[in-house]
């Protein structure tokens, strides 16, 4: 069987599975790992197995009762993936400062041509408020001034990915989940954005159209309301809060 480092290493190498490898690697025990990492060891159990299947070989070896009492330490493999972890922490925080100072549609470019995906937005946000909802939580997003998502994840990953209110994070979504609207919503509360219309495609029904946000971001989304937009028209779109993925970038 062959280690797998680019899949295992595909997703954002800084969120909690990297982390909770790491604190086992130190501590010798999953629980201790969960605890130090801010996760719960469901959570923590969850990353290591999902790791374990990127990977395409298990990481962590764990060692119940006897004289150590039990525990769990990394497996060759498992330390082959930290140190390269630790290697492309290095290039990326070289990449990260290089663009450090550019403005959000660079980063938003950036970010598309390095990855490959279905996905056609890829919005750079700010977490404006974060609240625990039972098992799920609740993120409201800032795209730039007066301009918010939703998005609705679940509590494990929101501790996987260590998000707060503050932090920097992509917002991902179809187009097809973003709907082209000519007015904006008829309740206060449903964050939507807004922007001018940059681009129609010619298709008669379902037309895809891109507006530009006030920061230069372009978002993808279908028309909703078979309006004849003309370029440089104002548009509005909302898109349902259990359609944007969040995803880190350093």
């Amino acid at each position: 069987m062959t280690l797998k480092l680019e899949k295992a290493l595909g997703q954002d190498i800084v969120d909690k599975r990297i982390d909770i490898l790491q604190k086992i690697q130190q501590s010798g025990s999953i629980s201790e790992a969960a605890r130090l990492a801010g996760v719960s060891y469901k959570a923590a159990w969850q990353a290591i197995e999902t790791l374990n299947s990127l990977a395409g070989e298990n990481l962590v070896v764990k060692h119940v009762g006897g004289s150590t009492r039990g525990g769990a330490v990394l497996t060759e493999a498992g330390k082959e993936v930290l140190e390269a972890a630790s290697a492309l922490n290095k290039l990326r925080t070289q990449i990260l400062s290089d663009i450090k100072n550019k403005d959000q549609a660079a980063l938003a470019a950036l970010t598309s041509a390095s990855l490959r995906m279905s996905v056609r937005n890829i919005v750079p946000c700010v977490i404006e408020k974060l609240e625990r909802q039972g098992s799920k939580v609740s993120l409201l997003l800032k795209i730039c001034s007066g301009q918010f998502i939703f998005s609705s994840i679940t509590l494990e990953s929101s501790q996987l990915l260590n998000l707060f209110e503050g932090k920097a994070v992509l917002a991902l979504f179809k187009a097809v989940a973003a709907k082209i609207e000519s007015e904006p919503p008829k309740d206060p509360q449903s964050p939507y954005l807004s922007g001018l219309v940059s681009r129609i495609s010619k298709e008669v029904d379902n037309r895809e159209i891109t507006l530009q946000l006030p920061n230069g971001v372009n978002v993808v989304g279908f028309d909703a309301t078979n309006k004849d937009y003309k370029i440089g028209d104002e548009a509005f779109i909302l898109i349902a809060g259990e359609s944007v993925v969040i995803a880190l970038l350093g």
